[in-house]
């Protein structure tokens, strides 16, 4: 059976877990929602531009913006300036809906990795439910991990 993250026990952030390709919306340690995701089509631990990775790491969360391709989009602050000083390159990732030309999936368009590093979810409402909920508990971190799918 598939192990999910547990929410880390202090703090208002998304949290993913990119094992359980599974994105929680977590206050103070409680789980209040979770959703399933689609990640990038290179896998993760993204190191440069255009390499389709979904980078690792805790990051800063902007509220979300109108986007012409994918309803809203939620940019995550990669890279670091560490990771930008270690060489990692790469930008515009985000916690995103659906892409217009595939909506119709539904639920299905989360089933395969598929982004070009970012993180999406399956419908518009979906993604309007996140944001909402990102903007009214100030929620300014995300969280992405390798996740504990191998623990016992």
């Amino acid at each position: 059976s598939r192990y999910s993250a547990a929410c880390p026990p202090s703090g208002t952030k998304l949290l993913v877990d990119t094992s359980t390709r599974e994105l929680s919306l977590c206050d103070q340690g409680k789980l209040q929602r979770r959703y399933p995701v689609a990640l990038g089509r290179g896998g993760v631990d993204k190191q440069q531009q255009g390499d389709g990775r979904t980078p690792l790491g805790e990051y800063p969360l902007l509220w979300g913006r109108p986007s012409a391709e994918f309803h809203t989009f939620l940019h995550v602050g990669y890279p670091t300036a560490e990771e930008r000083a270690r060489g990692l390159t790469g930008g515009d990732i985000g916690v995103h809906g659906p892409g217009r030309s595939f909506r119709f999936l539904g639920a299905l368009s989360t089933l395969s990795n598929w982004t070009a590093g970012c993180i999406a979810v399956a419908s518009d409402a979906q993604i309007d439910e996140i944001a909402a909920w990102v903007r009214i508990h100030d929620a300014r971190t995300i969280l992405i991990i390798a996740g504990a799918a191998t623990r016992k």
